[in-house]
């Protein structure tokens, strides 16, 4: 699976993931900073990837959206606010055991899943 961390999330977390072999990439590093959620999980999708956030309630909303105008997305990971934000290896280690669990499955249209702590 690859994964599209949003902006909310440090890009310190995608350099982490990527020492694991994991194929994940920032809105940091691509560029896509201060822009809507709208076109974040555009972004994301676009390129297959399961957007991983921070923002549940909006992506929770956005994926209802998606699923109202028959776009599909490939999954919002959310990371619950009990794992502290500046705690990027905590947050690295939780997504490694959850992308151990799902390899290489890409999550199913409009999935959005939780991590747990």
């Amino acid at each position: 699976m690859k994964y599209y961390l949003d902006e909310d999330l440090s890009p310190k977390i995608s350099e982490i993931l990527r020492k694991f072999h994991i194929d994940a990439i920032s809105a940091h590093e691509v560029g896509m900073l201060q822009v809507n959620d709208l076109e974040q999980l555009e972004r994301s999708s676009s390129e297959g990837r399961c957007l991983i956030t921070r923002n549940k309630n909006d992506f929770i909303r956005l994926t209802v959206q998606f699923f109202n105008e028959h776009r599909s997305h490939a999954g919002v990971l959310i990371i619950p606010h009990t794992l502290p934000g500046d705690k990027f290896s905590v947050i690295a280690k939780a997504i490694i055991k959850y992308h151990t669990k799902h390899p290489e499955d890409e999550l199913e249209a409009y999935t959005i899943d939780f991590l747990e702590t």
